[in-house]
């Protein structure tokens, strides 16, 4: 078996580099810890980190494909994100004009949860700790 010891890092590709790297650093509180162009790839890369971790490599590329991103679509379902009180945070992303759905309860843990989008519809969640 496999020594893993946890999720490295999550790499998401974005459409406008700039947006995002907003998006993630002002709206979700992320810190850009560098940031580096590639010429030859013609590509951004941010290393962004989250309460001092590394945690997301943010990319852009020359015209990416679009991705179906709903949750229920094959392949990466969303990234979710633990917070204390989702009531507050769902009002601070809608005070930023990122629109949350409905909060739900998960049936098996009992806890609260609900659904947003990045810049690039990717689902993102935020869960009750």
């Amino acid at each position: 078996m496999l020594d893993i010891k946890k999720v490295h890092h999550i790499a998401i590709i974005a459409s406008d580099y700039a947006r995002s790297k907003a998006f993630y650093c002002d709206i979700l509180g992320f810190t850009l810890q560098q940031e580096v162009y590639r010429e030859a790839r013609d590509s951004w890369k941010g290393d962004l980190a989250l309460n001092g971790e590394y945690l997301i490599e943010l990319f852009s590329f020359p015209t990416p494909p679009a991705r179906i991103s709903h949750p229920e679509a094959c392949g990466l379902r969303h990234l979710a994100f633990a917070v204390n009180d989702i009531d507050r945070a769902c009002e601070l992303l809608t005070e930023k004009g990122v629109a949350c759905e409905p909060v739900r309860i998960d049936p098996l843990t009992g806890k609260r949860f609900t659904f947003f989008s990045d810049p690039d519809n990717l689902p993102l969640e935020l869960y009750q700790a």
